[in-house]
């Protein structure tokens, strides 16, 4: 059977044979290494999409590591994906940041809550081990940790760079230098505007539909208004995408490429424990919810009994950075006490579709063929229309 054909300018410009881009998903719960790593990147890149690395947590030395790894592995274009919200940004010292404050800092209500929590939970609740310090060792004076993956990007001649939170602005001029592809994830249209004028080649629009950090916009709603406010630079749909229908269909809305999460995070190829990936499988639609206890922002997951307790207490979760230290020890005594189901589990609406594990190149070309039929002339036969 001939490979289907399904193209727009983003795959002309990139040089990928389909339209498709794997979300470059970051960390597992309970380990610093992403969902999207090497193994799944060049799955996807090899399938004819573009597989895109979840890079934040990587030291730019790991990081390197893993650049090199996907070459080994795909000659075929790909990316890397960094958050650049203020966090990342700060220069890194031995210090930490003023927002993931030491343990004795963070407000007492809020501790207090968490010991309610791990007390409702069952959980005996055990303080972390100290950090290593994984960021500050290495960083020179007045560097930033996104600024030094950067760097390597552009060492290793990364084409895409991708990023997942805030703006390119600080990166836009060289990369751009270096002939690097940058796409910027957005939730909104007022920030559409802000990195199509920061220096963004494609802006994605992200639909709360989407697993992982997201905002509060279906993604049918927003991708016409941030066509519409971003032009002329082109525009990606991310949200609810994981069928070739809703891939059809973003296409057909306007998007030059759909950014998929959550239909590659049950992947064979996906560093996604078992345990996360079989809830992903086993959520309907439903199931999944948007709360702020992982990480401070709007975080769409699996729901599960920690959540459920957190929004119960109405608390407001701390920024991002504090709230990551505020709940610390209670995942540490999670782990310890091997309730692995109540650890993040990022996932996206789409869960309720997804029924098996399955090569990545598999879901991809079943996606793609199925667009490809659709936008090719299964539509004109349910639908038909003159101007």
């Amino acid at each position: 059977m001939p490979r289907p054909t399904l193209r727009s300018e983003f795959c002309d410009r990139v040089g990928v044979d389909y339209p498709v881009i794997l979300a470059g998903m970051g960390p597992v719960a309970g380990t610093g290494d992403p969902v999207a790593t090497g193994e799944l990147v060049a799955a996807v890149s090899n399938a004819g999409g573009l597989g895109v690395l979840g890079g934040v947590s990587f030291s730019p030395d790991e990081l390197r590591e893993e650049i090199r790894k996907i070459r080994s592995l795909t000659d075929k274009p790909f990316g890397v994906d960094l958050l650049l919200a203020p966090n990342f940004l700060f220069p890194r010292g031995k210090e930490l940041l003023p927002t993931a404050p030491n343990r004795d800092r963070l407000p007492k209500a809020n501790l207090e809550a968490i010991a309610r929590i791990a007390k409702d939970l069952d959980i005996d609740l055990k303080e972390a081990p100290g950090e290593e310090e994984v960021m500050g060792s290495w960083i020179e004076q007045g560097k930033s940790w996104a600024g030094s993956q950067v760097e390597v990007i552009l060492e290793e001649g990364v084409p895409v760079f991708a990023s997942g939170l805030g703006t390119p602005a600080p990166f836009a001029q060289e990369l751009k230098a270096n002939g690097v592809t940058i796409l910027a994830l957005v939730g909104t249209v007022h920030a559409a505007e802000q990195v199509a004028a920061d220096g963004a080649d494609y802006v994605v629009a992200q639909g709360t539909e989407a697993g992982g950090h997201t905002g509060r916009i279906g993604t049918l709603a927003l991708l016409p208004q941030v066509i519409d406010a971003a032009a002329p630079t082109p525009v990606i749909a991310a949200g609810g995408i994981a069928s070739g229908r809703a891939l059809a269909g973003v296409l057909a809305v306007g998007a030059e490429a759909a950014w998929c999460g959550t239909a590659f995070l049950v992947s064979n190829e996906a560093n996604q424990p078992d345990l996360q990936k079989d809830r992903i499988l086993a959520a309907a639609a439903e199931d999944t919810i948007v709360t702020r206890l992982y990480s401070g922002k709007t975080m769409r997951n699996v729901s599960n009994l920690l959540i459920e307790a957190w929004e119960r207490e109405g608390m407001a979760a701390l920024p991002m950075g504090a709230q990551g230290a505020l709940i610390r020890d209670l995942a540490y005594s999670i782990r310890e006490a091997g309730r692995h189901e109540l650890l993040m589990n990022a996932a996206g609406q789409t869960a309720g579709m997804l029924k098996e594990r399955r090569p990545a190149a598999e879901i991809l070309k079943e996606m793609v063929g199925e667009a490809a039929e659709i936008l090719g002339g299964g539509l004109g036969q349910r639908v038909t229309a003159s101007a």
